[in-house]
Formats: C-alpha cells, sequence, structure tokens
C-alpha cells in the first residue's frame, strides 16, 4: 500500500480517528483533574575558592567545576534529608525529604540549582529554605582540612528560596494537547492497521483484478435502500438509479459480437444485495423500452416476488416439475414491459431440478419470448445452484458487496464460474462508497436539469407488434442488445418450454 492508499484508508475510517482523539482528550482531562496539584521551590548556589593571577584563576575555575558536580550528588544525599529532619519538624521523613529534591549544575558554570518540588506550597518553600541553610553548612564542614579556619571553598546563594505561585503539574493545556495528539496517532495507526490486515473488496479496481472482467458498474450505498429497495417513485431520481442506468448501458458494450440475451445475476456468498440488484436491473431495463423477464432462480431463498409485491406461491418451480404452464404464472409488474417469474414453491432438490433438462428448454423458451432475461441465482459458494443455471444462460454478472465480501471470497467464486466454462460478462460493485464531491454534483445537476423525457427503444429493436402475452403484459419481438432488427414475426407462435408444456404468443 502506498501514501495515498494509506490515506484512502484513514478518510474511509475518519470516525476511528476521531474516537481515538476523543478518547486521547478524555483520558488526558481525566489524569489532569485527578492529579495532585505539585509547587516547585528553588534556590540558586554559587561556588568559587580563592586564587592568585590569571594562572591561579583557571586552574581554579576547573578545580570547581569539576567540583561542583559533586555538590550536585550532595544535595540528594541521605546526610543533608537527615540534617534537615533534624533541625526542625516538617512532617515528613529523611526518605521523603530527600525523594522531594532535585539538582541541576548549569552547563560550563559553578552555578548550581536546587529544586524542592512538593503538593504543599508553604512545605515546598519551608524545604527550599532548610536546604539552602544545611547545605552550605555541610559543604563547609566537609571540605575544611583538618586544623583550618576556612574552607578552600565558599558557596553563596545568589538567587532564591523562590516559591512558583501556580502549580507545576498537572499543566491542562500541555496534557490535552498531547492526548489530542497521541489519540491522533493512535486513530491513524489503527487505520492503517485495519487496511493492512482488511480483506474484503473496497475499490472497483480490486474486483475487476480479482475477477478478470471488466467493471460494468458501482451502485452507492443509499440508506434509503434498507427500507426502499427498488429504484422506483422517489428512488428513481437517486444516485442508485442513476448507477443503476450506467449498467444497464454498460452491458450493451460487453461484447457487441456475440449478445447476451439471457443474463445470470449471482454473488459469492449471502446478503450482497443480488436480488435487489437483479430487481432494479430488470426495472432499469424496462424503462429503456425493453421487454424484460425476470426470473427467480434462488430456489433456496427466492426473494423477488417479496421484493415486488406479487404473489410467491407458484412459480420456476411448478413450471420445471410440470404442474402448471409458465404462462399461468408469469406476472405482469407496473405499468412497465416486464414479467416475472416467481420462484414458487421450495423444491427438496433444488440443484437437480436447476441442471434439469426442462430448465435448458425453458430458458430456450424464454429467451425467444422476451428481449432480456435476467435470472437470480443462489450464492456461488453457498450451493451449486449458481453454477449449474450459469452454463444454461448467455452470462453472468458477478455481484460483490462492498466492505463485506473477501478477496478470498471473489477469487473462488470467480473460479467457480471458470470450472463449468461460465462467460462472465463483468461484475458490479454493489453498496460501493461513493465520493462526497460525485454525489454532491449528481444532486446539483438533478436539481437543475428537468427530467428527460421517457427513453426510447435501444437501437435495432422494433417496436412493438402488438402481440400478448396470456394475463395481458403486452410484448414487442424479440431483440437483443447490440441485434440488428430481424425479419418480422408471425403473429401467433408456439415455441416448445419443456417436453410436457407448450409456451404460447397469442394474437389480439
Amino acid at each position: 500500500m502506498d501514501l495515498r492508499t494509506h490515506l484512502a484508508v484513514v478518510r474511509q475510517r475518519w470516525w476511528l480517528v476521531l474516537a481515538t482523539v476523543m478518547i486521547g482528550l478524555g483520558a488526558a482531562g481525566l489524569v489532569t483533574v485527578r492529579t495532585e496539584p505539585l509547587y516547585t521551590s528553588s534556590v540558586t548556589f554559587f561556588v568559587t575558592t580563592q586564587s592568585q593571577g590569571v594562572t591561579d584563576a583557571y586552574q581554579g575555575g576547573l578545580f570547581l567545576q569539576q567540583r561542583v558536580k559533586s555538590y550536585a550528588d550532595l544535595l540528594t544525599s541521605d546526610r543533608l534529608a537527615h540534617a534537615i529532619v533534624a533541625a526542625g519538624p516538617v512532617g515528613l521523613t529523611a526518605d521523603e525529604v530527600r525523594a522531594r529534591i532535585s539538582s541541576r549544575v548549569e552547563a560550563n558554570t559553578v552555578l548550581l540549582r536546587a529544586t524542592v518540588t512538593d503538593s504543599d506550597q508553604a512545605r515546598s518553600l519551608r524545604l527550599t529554605e532548610a536546604v539552602a541553610s544545611h547545605f552550605v553548612s555541610l559543604v563547609q564542614r566537609l571540605e575544611t582540612p583538618p586544623g583550618a579556619q576556612e574552607p578552600p571553598v565558599k558557596i553563596e546563594t545568589v538567587s532564591g528560596p523562590r516559591v512558583s505561585a501556580d502549580p507545576v503539574s498537572p499543566r491542562p493545556a500541555r496534557n490535552l494537547a498531547v492526548g489530542g495528539v497521541l489519540g491522533l496517532l493512535l486513530g491513524i495507526a489503527l487505520c492503517v492497521l485495519r487496511g493492512l490486515i482488511d480483506t474484503t473488496v473496497r475499490d472497483g479496481a480490486t474486483l475487476q483484478q480479482l475477477t478478470s472482467s471488466p467493471l460494468l458498474g458501482q451502485i452507492p450505498w443509499d440508506v434509503e435502500a434498507l427500507t426502499a429497495p427498488l429504484i422506483v417513485g422517489a428512488a428513481s431520481q437517486s444516485a442508485r438509479a442513476e448507477a443503476m442506468r450506467k449498467l444497464r448501458t454498460n452491458l450493451r458494450f460487453v461484447d457487441v459480437h456475440e449478445s447476451a440475451r439471457v443474463i445470470a445475476v449471482t454473488s459469492a456468498v449471502q446478503g450482497e444485495g443480488k436480488s435487489t440488484l437483479s430487481c432494479n436491473l430488470a426495472i432499469s431495463l424496462a424503462e429503456a423500452g425493453w421487454q424484460v423477464l425476470l426470473v427467480d432462480a434462488d430456489l433456496r431463498r427466492p426473494k423477488i416476488a417479496q421484493y415486488l409485491g406479487l404473489e410467491p406461491g407458484v412459480g420456476l418451480t411448478d413450471v420445471l416439475i410440470g404442474e402448471v404452464d409458465v404462462a399461468d404464472v408469469v406476472q405482469p409488474w407496473g405499468d412497465r414491459s416486464l414479467l416475472v417469474l416467481p420462484g414458487g414453491s421450495m423444491p427438496p432438490n433444488p440443484s437437480e431440478l436447476l441442471g434439469s433438462k426442462g430448465m435448458a428448454d425453458l430458458l430456450r423458451a424464454l429467451r425467444e419470448s422476451a428481449d432480456i432475461v435476467i435470472v437470480d441465482t443462489a450464492p456461488l459458494l453457498a450451493v451449486t445452484d449458481a453454477a449449474v443455471v450459469a452454463v444454461q444462460t448467455d452470462g453472468v454478472l458477478l455481484a460483490t458487496r462492498h466492505g463485506k465480501t473477501t478477496r478470498a471470497q471473489v477469487a473462488t467464486a470467480t473460479e467457480a464460474l471458470e470450472a463449468v466454462a461460465a462467460r462472465v460478462l463483468g461484475c458490479v460493485l454493489n453498496m460501493a462508497k461513493v465520493v462526497r464531491a460525485d454525489s454532491y454534483q449528481y444532486e446539483m445537476y438533478r436539481t437543475v436539469v428537468a427530467d428527460p423525457p421517457p427513453a426510447a427503444p435501444i437501437s435495432g429493436v422494433p417496436a412493438a407488434q402488438g402481440v400478448d402475452w396470456p394475463g395481458g403484459a403486452e410484448l414487442p419481438p424479440v431483440g437483443a442488445i447490440g441485434d440488428e432488427p430481424g425479419p418480422p414475426r408471425q403473429d401467433s407462435r408456439t415455441v416448445s418450454a419443456t417436453p410436457t408444456q407448450e409456451l404460447t404468443r397469442i394474437p389480439r
């Protein structure tokens, strides 16, 4: 993953970064509130010695610089702490006094600073005064040679004791800044880590590479689809509906030399939106003037009739076992040229039924009775139903859900289609994340441009000849994406659907 990919991952998971920043700020605030305030007081000593002449002064300076380092350790020694405690009650033990004293030597100087840190401001000042008094006395005793009156080293207090007016700890501004920065870094790290270990498909380029097929569409995520999955009514002007129209257009140019009139729609696993995609693709094709037949071949979990509000009791299963004629169970939908063949009864052997000669004969009959046949099938990795149906169609459309389907699942599904030599027309990334700028541009365009008139039938498909399907739905003659107009059809004909039934188009 390059830098741009990392930035894209962080942008996609901005909420995680925001959450870690808020956690960092909250933790910093909690620490600030619960931390006991600390005050400091300090005193600065100047160390000097008697010298004569420049040479003595230089040598004396070197001597004092080395000596001052020893005095810094003496400030935090047990002997000084015991001397302070013995001089008067301070409410602390010698160890506690020693722990509160710190020392620092100013670089390349003979200045020595002692700092006392305590939660009690007044006690901090008293301890510093005691340090200033007892430290000078201690050094004089230690440095005075036996029999001498004065030590060769002299220590004077040049600054302090002085106590801070405000506590040095905690520092709210600093703590919050540190907490926010740490939260930001943690959030970015988690996003990048999540991106590195995330094996789901999150962009069209990855899906196209995995399937080795063209990316025909990216259907954006729309929260309204949870309650209104179909692109009808107000949803017909949404970005989701426009994406379906782009998918419809792209299907025209998949292969102009070998048109696909019977298209299976499948996915790798359950819950990728393939049934909704099948319905909306059929609606979109019908809007363009095509005569569309939508077949629910997912006999294990049929959803087409439920989405379209049709009677699901009798359908494909009943046709395949010879109980009803296909013309009696096909249901028209809406005012569009869309017919629906529901799944029907739940069979005990869906794979055998879908792979039977009756299914192959039925698809051949339906091919001659509609411009486009959309077949919704079961997921590829769950059962073999989709692979069985795929070999009987002109091509397969593979739907993949953004952020849910893994790359391994897509690769396995593609291998399953290749194993049966099924023709993969292309792939669709469903519920994709759309760049906000693109969505905004579409909404602006939709609000300022009047709705175009209803689309005319695609070139190559002649107008309806005036024939009816039993049940009242008008059917134009057969056409295919990219096909040239064929010779006029007879007003009445009979097509073999299964060995035991016939599918009839009757003139008005």
